[in-house]
């Protein structure tokens, strides 16, 4: 079987996300080499390996160059690495990009078939390299599949592309389930040591905290709601830690396993995505969102719009300081009617997007290359110019991107979403 090579601009070990979840479930049908960009290191180049799952390699590129991530002053030193050590597997491979910035290694490969997981709209971020730009063109001229993480990062990429998928954040429904979560006594344990003298109620939030996060809006929550106390987990980045508003009932809790997630949660009495509304978050689809309503936590968010698209019927949309209260307190003190309601509306949206359905979609639309590729087989890339997709495709393939349909049983034929009859959703199965 091929190996699936993967160029990634994200750590493995950073937080547990969408590739993550999406390789650990592609393992199982294709061993997975997964090259992180380099770091700096004094003395010659070399590549650090582990294994942090089945059937996954995870390669650090350790070289003495000051350039950052897949910079071209790196190929010197990453060309001879990664031929040495994928040796004959470069020759039956399926190549995976998460970041434009790694193509020129694609000349040290013979991919099957090509498949590029966009997490992010270039043209979202002002800063962003005019290289990084046009390597991003030229991947979408060679790839078989691109796959983009919800309704939005779609429609930005749906007319580049003939096969573009719609795979929005998904969930592993029974990772975050409490009943689940409080089983385990040893990670129940080490939550309640994290939480020790956090008075209730608990107002939580897990992930990255970066310039995505409306640091001032969770600032004005913490002081018009002193007895509230706001709980926030995970590492910071590309923000200075003195950005971090500093109030009595604020904690920074660190980055934490993925593992101990669900346990924390299980303390919290409500989740938050306080999200700034800019051009970092315009495309954003929220893993987050799911995770949160598979624990059975009232949600509470931002506007932003593939969380309005999706999922404004389960989750309190607020959009300034003084409605983001308000929607605190509401959540806080719902009826048991109410939370009953809520609970039986998130059980079926978390119902509807799975990890493990959404892995079987790209493994499917990998298969699927790989057969049109039988007949066409991609030209060596080492100095030649990229191959051309063909004219002629099917209609592009999408997972359920509508709250209207998240109660739905499962699809067969294609449906419209209301209003825009252009965006179709398929079944998973």
């Amino acid at each position: 079987m091929p190996q699936l090579i993967v160029f990634s601009h994200l750590r493995w070990n950073f937080v547990f996300q969408r590739p993550q979840h999406l390789l650990t479930r592609l393992a199982r049908h294709y061993p997975v080499v997964f090259i992180e960009e380099p770091v700096r290191g004094d003395g010659p180049a070399w590549l650090e390996s582990s294994r942090p799952a089945a059937g996954v390699e995870v390669l650090c590129p350790h070289t003495p160059i000051d350039a950052g991530g897949f910079h071209d002053d790196q190929l010197a030193a990453l060309e001879p690495l990664l031929e040495a050590h994928l040796g004959p597997r470069r020759e039956d491979c399926i190549a995976w990009f998460y970041t434009p910035m790694a193509l020129p290694l694609l000349g040290e490969l013979r991919p099957r078939a090509i498949v590029y997981d966009c997490m992010d709209e270039l043209s979202a971020f002002k800063d962003a390299p005019r290289q990084m730009r046009q390597r991003e063109t030229a991947l979408l001229k060679i790839a078989d599949v691109v796959l983009t993480g919800g309704p939005s990062l779609y429609e930005a990429k749906r007319h580049l592309h003939p096969r573009v998928l719609c795979l929005p954040s998904a969930v592993d429904a029974e990772h975050y389930a409490a009943a689940n979560a409080l089983a385990q006594e040893a990670a129940v344990r080490r939550a309640g040591e994290l939480q020790q003298g956090i008075a209730t109620p608990r107002l939580g939030f897990f992930g990255v905290i970066d310039e995505r996060l409306d640091l001032g809006l969770l600032a004005a929550l913490a002081d018009a709601r002193p007895a509230w106390q706001i709980v926030m987990v995970g590492p910071v980045a590309k923000i200075g830690r003195d950005r971090l508003p500093q109030r009595p009932n604020i904690h920074w809790l660190g980055q934490q396993p993925y593992d101990l997630l669900p346990q924390l949660v299980a303390g919290w009495d409500a989740c938050l995505m306080p999200f700034a509304l800019n051009e970092a978050t315009r495309y954003i689809s929220p893993t987050k969102t799911l995770e949160y309503m598979a624990a059975g936590k009232p949600v509470i968010s931002t506007p932003v719009h593939d969380v309005k698209a999706m999922f404004s019927d389960v989750v309190r949309i607020a959009a300034n300081v003084s409605s983001f209260i308000e929607a605190c307190q509401a959540a806080l003190h719902e009826t048991p009617h109410a939370r009953a309601e809520r609970l039986a509306d998130m059980q079926a949206c978390v119902w509807r997007y799975s990890w493990d359905e959404t892995a079987a979609a790209v493994h499917r639309s990998i298969e699927e290359a790989l057969a049109r590729r039988s007949t066409q087989p991609l030209a060596p890339l080492r100095g030649a110019a990229p191959p051309v997709l063909d004219a002629v495709h099917p209609a592009a393939t999408l997972l359920p991107v509508a709250p209207t349909l998240a109660r739905a049983p499962a699809l067969g034929a294609a449906k419209v979403v209301a209003g825009d009859p252009d965006l179709k959703v398929a079944s998973a199965g």
